[in-house]
């Protein structure tokens, strides 16, 4: 089954089951977990997580979705990033989408979407957050059935780093500009009402002007830990998808 990075908003997506990035103790936060709560509805979310809490970090809890598209909400506790402990951020971290997971089957559920755990007020790293988010769903994947999907709202999670933007934008410049095209498919429905996002700009920008092959090499460059079959691909509505099939 595929595992596809998908540029929107969480809490629009159609799907059996969304992850929240949650705190150990289940209180509504800031950023991802805020804009879950409101939208589920804040008040039955928070009564709901009161008789689950507290959990583990890197554990995780499952609640009714309520106001949500999706039935079920995953809360997963990610680590806060310490600088002195990258095996043990890591193991946290992995540990956190791999529960999530095992939740999400023991209920039943055909398909669910993550954020990219711990890389917001947590202080993980994007390109690092992605890696273990990507291992660990990919271990998954290899014995089990279901559509896994990774939420990212911001241009900053594709992007590993300024200096790859530079030097990629350095060779398309001098190997690629006003010679190649990208064959673009239209993105199965995802998304429950989803609003227009402004048109993407740099490194989104220009891998949509490169042949598929290059796009291939490139993304591999990026994550080379990650074996699969990588596809790019848009939607109308300039939503990306980064599609790794196992």
């Amino acid at each position: 089954m595929p595992f596809t990075i998908v540029r929107q908003d969480i809490t629009r997506m159609k799907v059996d089951a969304i992850v929240n990035a949650a705190n150990t103790d289940l209180v509504m936060g800031g950023g991802v977990c805020g804009a879950i709560f409101k939208a589920a509805g804040s008040a039955k979310l928070q009564a709901a997580c009161d008789k689950i809490s507290p959990i583990k970090t890197g554990g995780a809890a499952i609640t009714h979705g309520f106001n949500l598209p999706a039935k079920y909400v995953i809360h997963a506790a990610g680590p806060v990033y310490r600088h002195w402990s990258p095996e043990q951020n890591e193991k946290l971290l992995w540990s956190a989408y791999m529960e999530s997971l095992k939740l999400a089957l023991k209920n039943k559920c055909e398909s669910i979407a993550f954020p990219l755990i711990s890389s917001g007020i947590y202080g993980y790293p994007k390109d690092e957050a992605l890696q273990v988010a990507a291992a660990a769903i990919k271990d998954f994947l290899t014995e089990h059935d279901m559509d896994v999907y990774l939420a990212v709202f911001d241009r900053a999670s594709f992007v590993v780093s300024e200096e790859l933007l530079g030097a990629v934008e350095s060779y398309i410049n001098e190997h690629y500009v006003d010679t190649c095209s990208v064959r673009r498919q239209q993105m199965e429905p995802l998304l429950a009402e989803a609003a227009p996002m402004a048109a993407p700009r740099g490194l989104d920008d220009l891998m949509e002007r490169l042949d598929e092959p290059f796009n291939t090499t490139l993304l591999r460059l990026c994550y080379p830990q990650l074996v699969g079959t990588i596809q790019l691909s848009g939607g109308r509505r300039h939503v990306k998808k980064y599609i790794w099939s196992f």
